[in-house]
């Protein structure tokens, strides 16, 4: 949906266009889609993406599996495609399907096929189809009745393979090949299994992607989930969940327990799930019976507990994250992949498995593999693990960076990837859906004293204690988030960071930076130039005195106060960052009051910025230094905001041609790769590629934000989008950067890998690049 908004809000600055502002507000609105249904002119019709799958409420894997990839898929991607769905039945049904449902297909009957053929091929608006397969869906010999419809099917088809048997006989040979033949290109989710299809069936590798089975983000990872009193208390837990059948082995985990309880008589093992309904269509209850008696026999009432039922995902994830060990027992080593094993990893579950391919391949060093139907093992496994709670540990943190990279919105990213290439001829830009803000994590972060510096994934570690740097940052986020929204819940966490701030000055006006969880100033303040810090902070101060008809006087009073008292210092700085920092800071300071001692301060502050600029810079190389750092944008930015005060046109030149140099560094195909902190950029030297901060990409969208409203450049606005999607996975390991579900970002971007704490720096450099595109609703 499209329109445009105007606004009626004005803003005192100087040189600012408020004409401008209606159309830049409209724009980036526009780019995210974020207008509120009242406000649209008109709809326009989306691409659609058709799943081909089973689909809840049927209850299977499968189904569960698709449902939360189209999930997954609409969240990211929401406002691009149109997601429908045609269930697969084997038989007449009476399930009520939820609203995305568009078709079903009887899987025996072949002149289902060729209807659902005829609508697909008819259907203008399909731009792709996603085909969950697996052998006992579908009709005929090795589910070949599938064959004529794929083959007859003029829409680009992307098929998952669910399952890759090995040693093919002729028949499934030929299936296989022609399902391959008839999609553009297949999923499989192990390496073993695309190992499978080129070795076994001679499948090219050009037609093969390897996308992970999904898993959910959990809110998190904590032990004080477990040690808050609960049903376990002083339990062990071990689980296995999935829908039961005699595949899954529960026997072998039962054999087991005997050995395990004389060790550890506390031992609980949770057997979650009711049987598979195919099972019970077949042969009733006749497994879970079995266990049941097995149970008994073994004496092992008060140690093993059934839960029989198809869990929602929130009392699933309720379980797992209160089991020490998960139990894969699963028989068949055929079996190529296991969602249960992937779900319990995402919630920190060290793991002990049968070795299934997927296993193999997923919980190195997350856990340990045994041998099929080997209790003994298991046992011995399981008491060893247990009688070393360090190595659980290790374990468990394994298990998240191994499971992260699979969350479904990765897997969403990964999928769509696969088809954006073909979206070309449907003129069809693929728009990232914005996220709901989240402060859970900043307010897990915040104690009564301050924001805690770090944290281990999305623990915080108080062991790290309390910066200004992170403080000033959170202060500036958190009056920006309250000036949009009001929520009186901010109030105490703006109060929490302004008092760390002033804590942190000195009597002579300057400030400290670092303090113990007690409230200490660490050695680190003087073993380290604190500039920078110093900057940062007058620079929050600044932003927070400017809104004095947001706050209650008194603070006012305080932060004016600081400033004042820390002016002493400012015309010292040396460090370019310390002096563009100083600029911000006092230019929203003396918003209001346009004094003349302010700006001649500024003015000194260019100026200083400018000399360093003239004597370094020529015609390749239009900086102010000899490298590019960190919070490089920051320096132009400064420049900007300094002829916005002083209506300096040289300082407005050097600023756009500055922070032009700059873009052109680090834009390059359509995606943002700021400088690396693996040695920064060098005059005159090659660029490292990796390492990157999301300080850096929040800081070059504060920039890009302020040049765009200041020139009207379509290009800048542009970049900012372009450079908020490196957050929701637009980057080079094609991986969200930000965490939905606990509202932190993680620490950086490396080559092969994300570093998945979640600390201060980081989750609110986040913030402020998100409140960048939130601001615009309220206009």
């Amino acid at each position: 949906m499209r329109t445009s908004i105007s606004s009626t809000n004005e803003k005192n600055v100087i040189g600012y266009n408020p004409n401008l502002k209606l159309n830049y507000k409209a724009t980036l609105l526009d780019s995210y889609k974020t207008i509120k249904p009242s406000l649209a002119l008109k709809t326009i019709e989306l691409p659609e993406i058709l799943f081909i799958t089973s689909y809840p409420p049927r209850e299977c894997g499968i189904a569960t599996y698709s449902q939360d990839l189209r999930n997954a898929i609409k969240e990211k991607f929401g406002n691009t495609f149109s997601l429908k769905v045609c269930s697969l039945e084997s038989k007449e049904s009476n399930f009520n399907y939820p609203e995305e449902v568009k078709y079903n297909l009887n899987t025996q009957d072949e002149e289902s096929y060729k209807i659902l053929a005829r609508k697909i091929n008819s259907n203008e608006n399909l731009s792709s189809v996603f085909l969950q397969h697996e052998f006992g869906l579908f009709g005929g010999d090795y589910g070949e009745k599938i064959l004529p419809f794929l083959q007859s099917i003029m829409v680009p088809i992307t098929t998952t393979l669910h399952t890759v048997l090995p040693n093919p006989n002729n028949k499934l040979l030929d299936v296989v090949q022609k399902i391959v033949r008839y999609s553009d290109e297949v999923i499989v989710m192990t390496n073993n299994s695309a190992s499978l299809l080129m070795n076994d069936y001679g499948i090219s590798s050009d037609k093969i992607k390897v996308i992970p089975h999904g898993t959910h983000l959990v809110a998190s990872i904590s032990d004080a989930i477990k040690e808050t009193k609960n049903e376990f208390t002083d339990k062990i837990v071990l689980s296995t969940f999935g829908l039961v059948s005699e595949g899954k082995s529960i026997e072998t985990a039962l054999d087991a327990l005997p050995k395990i309880i004389a060790k550890f008589p506390n031992v609980l093992y949770l057997i979650i799930g009711k049987t598979h309904p195919e099972v019970v269509l077949k042969e009733g209850e006749k497994y879970r019976e079995f266990l049941y008696k097995k149970v008994k026999k073994l004496h092992l009432q008060d140690n093993v507990r059934f839960i029989n039922s198809y869990l929602s995902l929130s009392e699933l994830m309720y379980y797992l994250q209160h089991t020490d060990i998960y139990l894969f027992t699963a028989k068949d080593p055929n079996q190529a992949v296991s969602g249960t094993l992937a779900y319990a990893m995402a919630c920190g579950c060290p793991i002990i498995s049968t070795p299934i391919p997927h296993s193999k391949e997923l919980i190195d060093g997350a856990g340990v593999n045994f041998d099929f139907q080997d209790s003994a093992q298991l046992a011995d496994e399981t008491i060893k693990l247990l009688y070393q709670p360090k190595l659980m540990k290790k374990m468990q943190l394994n298990a998240l960076h191994k499971i992260n990279p699979t969350c479904w919105q990765n897997a969403a990213l990964s999928h769509i990837a696969l088809i954006e290439n073909k979206l070309d001829h449907k003129n069809v830009s693929l728009n990232y859906e914005l996220p709901a803000i989240n402060l859970d994590h900043i307010k897990r972060m915040t104690t009564k004293d301050g924001f805690i510096q770090f944290a281990e994934i999305s623990n915080p570690d108080i062991k790290t204690g309390y910066t200004i740097d992170d403080n000033a940052r959170a202060l500036i986020a958190m009056v920006k988030h309250y000036e949009i929204t009001k929520d009186i819940a901010d109030l105490f966490l703006i109060e929490t960071y302004l008092s760390f701030l002033l804590y942190c000055q000195q009597e002579d006006g300057s400030f400290l930076n670092y303090v113990d969880k007690l409230g200490n100033f660490t050695n680190n303040n003087h073993n380290e130039n604190l500039e920078d810090s110093n900057g940062r902070t007058i620079w929050a101060l600044g932003e927070f005195a400017s809104h004095s008809d947001l706050f209650p006087k008194e603070f006012i009073d305080k932060a004016n106060v600081a400033i004042e008292k820390s002016i002493v210092h400012i015309l010292k700085f040396k460090s370019p960052r310390a002096i563009s920092f100083s600029i911000k800071g006092l230019y929203w300071y003396d918003l209001k009051n346009n004094t003349p001692e302010i700006t001649a301060i500024i003015t000194k502050l260019a100026d200083n910025l400018v000399s360093k600029f003239r004597g370094v810079s020529d015609d390749k190389w239009k900086w102010f230094e000899n490298y590019l750092t960190y919070a490089n944008s920051l320096l132009p930015e400064a420049m900007l905001y300094a002829s916005l005060k002083t209506g300096s046109k040289l300082y407005k030149k050097i600023a756009k041609k500055t922070f032009d140099f700059l873009l052109n560094i680090t834009f390059k195909d359509d995606q943002i790769k700021v400088v690396s902190n693996q040695g920064w950029n060098h005059k005159g030297k090659d660029v490292n590629n990796y390492g990157e901060q999301p300080i850096d990409v929040a800081y070059t969208i504060l920039a890009l934000n302020k040049f765009y409203e200041v020139f009207e450049d379509k290009e800048y606005y542009n970049k900012m989008v372009v450079a908020f999607n490196w957050f929701l996975g637009k980057n080079h390991l094609n991986q969200i950067v930000y965490n939905p579900k606990t509202g932190g970002c993680y620490d950086g971007l490396e080559e092969n890998h994300l570093n998945l704490n979640q600390g201060a720096e980081s989750t609110v450099s986040y913030l402020m690049a998100r409140l960048v595109f939130e601001k615009s609703k309220i206009n």
